[in-house]
């Protein structure tokens, strides 16, 4: 049997996908996020902000502090985040691998953010690395209500969200 790394579930030896999941199982090594610790720095040369939601009809941006990039989110009120890898067959709404994702321990599908009328809601999913709201651990698989200007990390990967005021 090989147990699937995302979802647990036990597969026939020899299954290439998750029957589950669909996450890959063979050559899964060279997919597995990378092991780091999180000793979330309590400040960094970025100049966090608190300015007003940039973007049409975005009700709120991502402000990544180490390289200063906004991504609005729109449209839609639920985003997974993540990094992408090849040949998986999952894949995050919001790839954050052009940020150095892999280095600062994002997986694959970390966290999810989103919206319920004027509350935003963020939950790790069970990351390997784990997510930290204002530096404190998260529990995995647990919602938590963001303020405007609140700091996620995602491993270490910090992101300061900012939330369109009505």
């Amino acid at each position: 049997m090989i147990i699937c790394s995302n979802c647990k579930h036990a597969n026939v030896t020899g299954t290439m996908f998750c029957v589950e999941c669909g996450a890959q199982l063979i050559g899964k090594d060279t997919l597995v996020t990378q092991s780091i610790g999180t000793d979330i720095p309590e400040k960094t040369g970025a100049r966090e902000v608190t300015e007003a939601v940039e973007g049409e009809n975005a009700w709120a941006n991502l402000h990544l502090l180490e390289t200063g990039q906004v991504l609005p989110l729109t449209v839609r009120n639920e985003f997974t985040m993540g990094r992408i890898s090849e040949g998986q067959p999952i894949m995050p709404d919001i790839d954050l691998s052009p940020y150095q994702a892999y280095a600062a321990g994002v997986s694959r599908l970390h966290a999810v953010i989103k919206r319920f009328g004027l509350q935003i809601i963020f939950m790790d999913l069970g990351s390997a690395n784990g997510s930290f709201l204002n530096n404190a651990r998260l529990e995995p698989n647990t919602e938590n209500t963001l303020k405007h200007g609140d700091v996620i990390s995602l491993g270490k990967l910090r992101i300061q969200v900012l939330i369109e005021k009505k």
